[in-house]
């Protein structure tokens, strides 16, 4: 896997953000069998830049937790098989990589998602990359039943990983 973490300010998280992201982002991609090698960039930022970000991108004017930008289109989520055949843009010769896209979270959100759920905040910011991660795997929760499947997504990966609550 390649990995590249962009922060776009001082992140005052006390662990190893960067390896359990890549702990994270490996566990999702061998959970849903990613066939080839896989290219994923963390942006870590604040309220304030992801509010732009969101409003620019989404039209949505207040900050989130965390955006997915996917680079592929999936006719089925999870389904890997059109890669085969070579009919996509997302691939970087020169890495041999498929590059699966891009995730922004808000640290702020993170500490304060972590305090009102009440659990680390190891385990929002684990989450959250793996929610993003199921977004560039092709997963939704715009409807009832995609939210229903990519919470049980979720909740597999994350207990296999063993980040609990």
């Amino acid at each position: 896997m390649i990995f590249e973490l962009e922060e776009m300010c001082e992140i005052p998280f006390e662990f190893d953000y960067s390896e359990l992201a890549q702990k994270v982002i490996n566990g999702c991609l061998e959970y849903i069998n990613f066939p080839f090698e896989a290219e994923v960039n963390l942006t870590l930022t604040n309220n304030e830049e992801i509010h732009k970000i969101n409003l620019e991108h989404r039209e949505i004017d207040r900050p989130t937790d965390v955006l997915s930008f996917p680079m592929l289109d999936y006719e089925k989520p999870g389904d890997f098989s059109f890669l085969e055949e070579g009919n996509f843009d997302a691939y970087d010769y020169d890495t041999d990589a498929v590059i699966l896209g891009d995730i922004v979270i808000s640290y702020e959100k993170v500490l304060e998602q972590a305090n009102e759920y009440g659990h680390s905040i190891q385990r929002e910011f684990a989450f959250l990359i793996c929610h993003s991660m199921l977004h560039l795997f092709g997963y939704d929760h715009m409807e009832d039943e995609e939210r229903k499947e990519m919470e049980r997504q979720q909740r597999i990966i994350m207990e296999k990983l063993n980040i609990l609550r």
